[in-house]
């Protein structure tokens, strides 16, 4: 909206806004009434603008009316559209909801169905197998008066049952101990093999350990044989750094003597300290340079004799 509203009013005074050449009848006009003559101009072209702005406004807000109700009417059209999908969805879901409940009664009905007709399967199963164990109960039934008699004859039971339980507990006691003997077994052959193990390990380590001690003795000869080098290097090493600090010390006092001696001579001020020997060497050698230039200045001298003469008469 606000690049329209640019180039509308660039459309509308381009023709006003535009900076025109000076007739030649201007030329005699004075720079006052020129001045008049822009504003008077200018307050044209901004009441004009006014009008296209107020213009541009009223319709702005007739735009605005018109869009306002335009989306009033599509809130309603979207709540009926949005209450007729939800009247559908509504009658969709009662009539998916009739459906399943009817799929659930059918299923309902075959599964029944199909209970009884495994019940009666199992009821026949049950028949017959309660008919072999009668048969097994009758052929059995020789061992019961045989536990009966033999509970008759002992005082320690009072039941067959109690006989029973008793015989179990011995067998299960049974198995317990001969599963612990065999664990037993098991655990002393691992034991005598993990000894075994351990003993062919310690003779491999003994073997290694006495290998790596004579490695380690070898290296110590070795190392001692660097060592005497070293200590015959590192006595090399002092004897001479201390002839190297005696000729240093000898140096510094050369130097100091040597500065001391020039400082007299060329009447310089002593401001290098006594231990600064670098400072030392710089104003010596700032003082051989000017002996140099002095005496190269004295052999041009000696060469031209004429030469201070003929500057001094010009």
């Amino acid at each position: 909206m606000e690049f329209d509203l640019r180039e509308y009013f660039r459309a509308a005074f381009e023709d006003k806004l535009l900076v025109r050449m000076p007739d030649r009848e201007d030329d005699f006009l004075t720079p006052a009434t020129r001045l008049l003559e822009k504003r008077r101009e200018m307050i044209e072209v901004e009441q004009a603008l006014n009008t296209q702005k107020e213009e541009f406004q009223m319709k702005t807000e007739s735009l605005q009316q018109r869009r306002a109700e335009l989306e009033h009417k599509e809130e309603k059209l979207k709540d009926s559209l949005f209450k007729f999908d939800k009247f559908l969805k509504e009658n969709d879901s009662k009539r998916k909801r009739a459906l399943r409940k009817a799929t659930e009664e059918q299923q309902l009905a075959a599964q029944k169905e199909r209970e009884a007709i495994r019940l009666q399967v199992k009821n026949k199963q049950l028949q017959v197998c309660k008919e072999r164990l009668l048969r097994r109960q009758e052929k059995t039934s020789i061992y019961q008066n045989y536990l009966q008699r033999v509970l008759e004859r002992t005082e320690e039971f009072q039941e067959v049952q109690e006989m029973i339980d008793r015989f179990n507990t011995l067998m299960a006691t049974q198995d317990k101990l001969l599963k612990r003997e065999l664990e037993n077994q098991e655990n002393t052959e691992k034991e005598k093999a993990r000894l075994l193990h351990y003993q062919e390990e310690a003779r491999s380590q003994i073997l290694e350990l006495n290998n790596q001690l004579a490695d380690l003795q070898e290296e110590l000869e070795r190392a001692r044989a660097i060592e005497l080098e070293w200590e015959s290097r590192w006595a090399q090493i002092q004897n001479t750094a201390a002839e190297n600090t005696l000729r240093l010390g000898r140096i510094r006092m050369a130097t100091l003597n040597l500065f001391q001696i020039i400082t007299k001579q060329m009447h310089m001020k002593s401001d290098a300290s006594i231990e600064d020997t670098e400072m030392q060497l710089e104003k010596i050698k700032i003082c051989f340079v000017d002996l140099d230039a002095i005496h190269k200045d004295l052999k041009k001298a000696e060469i031209n004799p004429q030469t201070p003469a003929m500057s001094s008469a010009n």
